[in-house]
């Protein structure tokens, strides 16, 4: 599978479409942002494009576009708490450069 869920990240992932109600899973993408270059796009998926790529892990789907997939191939998700802030944290092997504020990435 070229996307994974830490099982942290899963649970969070499980709990958010729960409390939300719907949603056939995550879409991870990349977009044109930041001092890098590109930034990391998490929502939820209601409804399939054709040129999604879907990923599934347990019972949580990950949703990827084609053109996405060539920068986050073989990413890892996790969700990690640090002090007082909590979030995904993604390691991606395709990285080259990344900004200092840890935002925006280039491949």
């Amino acid at each position: 599978m070229a996307i994974t869920l830490s099982e942290t990240a899963l649970n969070r992932v499980r709990t958010f479409l729960k409390n939300r109600g719907s949603g056939i899973g995550l879409r991870l993408g990349v977009k044109t942002s930041g001092c890098s270059g590109l930034a990391y796009v998490l929502e939820f998926v209601d409804k399939l494009s054709e040129d999604d790529q879907v990923f599934e892990q347990d019972d949580i789907k990950i949703i990827v576009d084609k053109k996405s997939l060539v920068y986050l191939d073989g990413t890892q998700l996790d969700f990690v708490k640090e002090g007082l802030n909590e979030g995904f944290k993604f390691t991606n092997p395709n990285i080259k450069d990344q900004c200092g504020c840890g935002e925006s990435f280039s491949v």
